[in-house]
C-alpha cells in the first residue's frame, strides 16, 4: 500500500500541508481534490520521488510499477502508435532483448523471450494500443502519423494513451479530461472503472470523480484528509462539517456580542431573493450541494438582460460547412428566453460548428440565420482567451467595456470571480489558463447578454468555480446553448438536449445518463460498416495524398512556432527546477543565509512568471495548430 506518515511539505517559505497521515490500499481509486495551490501536483511529485518531504515518511512497495501522465511530448517523426507502445516499458525491453538474441542466433534465449512476451500479452500489444487510441478519439489513419503532425491537444491525448498502455500497479492522473470531449471522457471513465491497480486522480469533473473514485483525498487549510466514498459522499460530509463549524462560529459571536454589550453598558450608552428559472429537480440538486461550497471564493450572478426579445434567434434550413465539405444540413432551431440547450454528439459531428453558426462567426451556405433586433450574445470559446490584452489588468479590461465604471466598482465586481486585492490590478499576461477563463467569463457576465453560447466553458476551471458558474446559470433569464464534457454542468443547467449527428440537429430522445448507451450503439454500428467503407479507389488515394501533402505544407509555419515555444518552455522549466532544488535545502532558511534566500526567492518569482509566459505561448501555438488541423480535417 501507499502510506503517508506525518508528512509535511513546503515549497520555498510556503507550507502546503503538514502531518499528512493516510493509507491507500491496493485497488483503491482515490480522487485528489482541493483548491489550486494546495499541493495536489506536489503530492504526485512526492509519490514519484521527484520531491522530498520536509518531515515524515512516504512508503510504497518497491515492486510497484508507477505510471503517470506526462504534460509534454516532443514533436518527433515517431509514429503515434509506436509512441503509445513505448508506455509498456517491459514490452519494449523484451522486444529489444529478442532482437539482440535473434541477431546473435541464441536459440534457447529466443524461446524464453517469446514465452515471456506471450505471458505479458506482448503479441496483442499493438491491438491494445490501437484500442486505446480509438477510445480517445483517434482514427485508424492516425496510428501511423508522426507525432509532429498532431496539435497540442491531440498530443496530450497521446500522452494519456501511452500512460494507460503501461501495465501499472499505481496510476497517477493529473487532470486527464482537460483536452477530451464528452465521448472520450465517457470512454476513459469506463476504462478506469475496470483498471485493477491503484489510482490517484486529480480532477475538477465531479461526475467523473463520482463514477470512478471510491475515496477522496481532500487538501485544504494545510491538511490532507482521506474520506471513504465518492465525491458526492465527500461533499455531504464536508457540508455537515461546515454547518457545524458555522454553528460554532455563530455561538462564539453571540458570546462575544454578549461580552461587548456588558462592557458597553458601563462605558457608554450604545447609540426578490430571486427564484431559480430552471427545473425543480436541478434546483433541488443545487440546493443540496450548496452547503459544501459556502466557503468558495467565487460568488457572482447574471443581472437580467436589458431586453429579452421573443424569439432571440432562428435557424431555418441552414446548411453550413467549410468549403465543399458539408458539416450540417437543414439545421432548424428556435431560441427563446428561458431555453437551456445542451449539445451532444460524437467527436467531429459539428457541435462547435453549430455554436459558431449561432454566434454569427460562421455564415450559412444556405438557409437563413435570423436574429432579433435586440439580440445580445455572450459567446465563450477557448480562442477568446487569446483575445485578452496581456499588458492590461482585469480592471482595465472591464473599464474598456464600460468607460463610466470606477476602479472600486470594477474591483467589487471582479472580486466575485476570484480577482481580489491587488490581483485585479495585475497584468493579465502571466495569468494561468484558469485565471484567464475566469476573466473572460467575468467580462461576458458584465455585458448582460440575453443569449449565452458556451463552448467548453469549464476547461481550466477548478471545482469551486465550476460550482459557482452552475449556480449562476440557474438564475440566468435568457437562453443558453452549452457544449461541455462536464456532465454536472449539463445536468444542472440544461432542460433540453440536442443531438448533433450525421449532418443534422435534432432533439435527443433520452437523458444524459442514456447518452453513453446511444454512443455505444453508434460505435458498434460504425464498426460493423467499417470494412466496406475502408475500400478506397487508387485515384482517391492519390488525391488524398496530394491533399495531405498540401495541408502539411500549410501547417509548417505553425509547427515551427510551436517548436520554438517548446524550446523556450523547456529552458525556463529547467531553470525553475534548479531553483526549486536550491530552495529545498533546509540550511538556506538559517538567519545567516537570509540574503541568499531573498535573492533566490526573487529569481524564483521571475522564473515562475517566465514559465507561465512560455506555457501560454506554447498553448497559443498548440491551439493554433489544433484549430488549423480541425479546419483542414473538416475540409478534407
Amino acid at each position: 500500500m501507499l502510506q503517508f506518515d506525518h508528512v509535511s511539505l513546503r515549497r520555498g517559505p510556503r507550507l502546503l500541508f503538514e502531518n499528512a497521515t493516510f493509507q491507500v490500499h491496493p485497488g483503491q481509486k482515490v480522487g485528489v481534490t482541493g483548491a489550486n495551490g494546495t499541493g495536489k501536483s506536489s503530492l504526485f511529485a512526492m509519490v514519484l520521488g521527484g520531491l522530498g518531504a520536509d518531515a515524515g515518511d512516504i512508503a510504497l512497495p518497491r515492486d510497484w510499477v508507477i505510471a503517470h501522465l506526462a504534460q509534454e511530448i516532443a514533436a518527433t517523426q515517431q509514429e503515434a502508435i509506436e509512441y503509445v507502445l513505448d508506455g509498456d516499458a517491459e514490452l519494449r525491453r523484451l522486444q529489444a532483448d529478442l532482437a539482440s538474441a535473434e541477431a546473435g542466433d541464441q536459440g534457447e534465449r529466443i524461446a524464453h523471450l517469446h514465452a515471456e512476451l506471450d505471458h505479458i500479452g506482448g503479441y496483442q500489444a499493438t491491438a491494445r494500443a490501437a484500442q486505446l487510441m480509438a477510445g480517445l478519439g483517434f482514427r485508424p489513419a492516425d496510428e501511423r502519423r508522426p507525432l509532429s503532425d498532431f496539435s497540442g491537444g491531440w498530443r496530450m491525448r497521446l500522452n494519456l494513451a501511452r500512460t494507460l498502455m503501461c501495465r501499472s500497479d499505481l496510476l497517477l492522473l493529473d487532470e486527464p479530461t482537460n483536452h477530451l470531449d464528452l465521448d472520450a471522457v465517457i470512454w476513459l471513465e469506463n476504462w478506469l472503472k475496470q483498471y485493477r491497480g491503484t489510482l490517484l486522480l486529480i480532477s475538477h469533473d465531479r461526475d467523473f470523480l463520482d463514477s470512478v473514485c471510491n475515496h477522496i483525498l481532500h487538501l485544504e487549510q494545510q491538511r490532507a484528509t482521506l474520506y471513504a466514498g465518492n465525491y458526492s459522499g465527500f461533499e455531504r460530509i464536508r457540508a455537515e462539517q461546515l454547518a457545524n463549524q458555522q454553528a460554532a462560529f455563530e455561538k462564539q459571536q453571540r458570546e462575544i456580542a454578549h461580552m461587548h454589550s456588558y462592557v458597553e453598558r458601563f462605558r457608554a450608552k450604545a447609540t426578490k431573493a430571486r427564484q431559480a428559472q430552471s427545473r425543480i429537480k436541478a434546483l433541488e440538486r443545487m440546493e443540496r450541494i450548496a452547503p459544501a461550497h459556502v466557503d468558495s471564493p467565487f460568488h457572482f450572478s447574471f443581472k437580467p438582460p436589458q431586453k429579452n426579445p421573443h424569439p432571440l434567434l432562428r435557424l431555418e434550413g441552414c446548411r453550413v460547412g467549410y468549403g465543399d465539405t458539408l458539416i450540417l444540413e437543414h439545421a432548424d432551431l428556435v431560441l427563446t428566453p428561458g431555453d437551456r440547450l445542451g449539445l451532444l454528439g460524437p467527436n467531429g459531428a459539428g457541435k462547435s460548428t453549430l455554436i459558431k453558426l449561432l454566434a454569427g462567426e460562421l455564415a450559412p451556405q444556405a438557409g437563413e440565420r435570423i436574429e432579433a433586433q435586440d439580440l445580445a450574445i455572450g459567446y465563450f470559446a477557448q480562442h477568446q482567451l487569446e483575445q485578452l490584452h496581456p499588458e492590461h489588468s482585469p480592471v482595465e479590461h472591464l473599464q474598456q467595456l464600460d468607460r463610466t465604471l470606477g476602479e472600486q466598482a470594477a474591483r467589487n465586481f471582479l472580486g466575485g470571480f476570484g480577482f481580489a486585492g491587488d490581483k485585479a490590478l495585475e497584468k493579465v499576461g502571466p495569468f494561468s489558463g484558469g485565471e484567464k477563463s475566469r476573466l473572460v467569463l467575468a467580462l461576458l457576465v458584465y455585458q448582460r447578454p440575453n443569449l449565452l453560447l458556451l463552448d467548453e466553458p469549464t476547461n481550466h476551471l477548478d471545482l469551486e468555480m465550476r460550482q459557482a458558474l452552475a449556480t449562476a446559470l440557474q438564475d440566468f433569464e435568457g437562453a443558453m446553448v452549452i457544449v461541455s464534457h462536464d456532465r454536472h454542468l449539463l445536468r444542472t443547467c440544461c432542460d433540453r438536449l440536442e443531438l448533433v449527428h450525421a449532418g443534422r440537429v435534432e432533439e435527443f430522445d433520452g437523458d444524459l445518463d442514456s447518452y453513453p448507451d446511444w454512443l455505444a450503439r453508434q460505435n458498434r454500428a460504425e464498426a460493423t460498416s467499417a470494412p466496406a467503407a475502408a475500400v478506397v479507389p487508387v485515384e482517391d488515394r492519390k488525391a488524398r495524398k496530394r491533399r495531405e501533402a498540401a495541408q502539411r505544407k500549410q501547417l509548417q509555419p505553425l509547427k515551427r512556432a510551436l517548436e520554438k515555444a517548446e524550446q523556450r518552455l523547456e529552458q525556463a522549466q529547467q531553470t525553475q527546477q534548479e531553483l526549486e532544488q536550491q530552495l529545498a535545502d533546509n540550511s538556506l532558511y538559517d538567519p545567516a543565509n537570509k540574503a541568499r534566500l531573498t535573492d533566490l526567492l526573487a529569481q524564483k518569482k521571475d522564473i515562475d512568471t517566465r514559465v507561465e509566459d512560455a506555457e501560454m505561448e506554447w498553448l497559443r501555438a498548440a491551439d493554433a495548430i489544433e484549430t488549423a488541423q480541425g479546419e483542414l480535417a473538416d475540409v478534407g
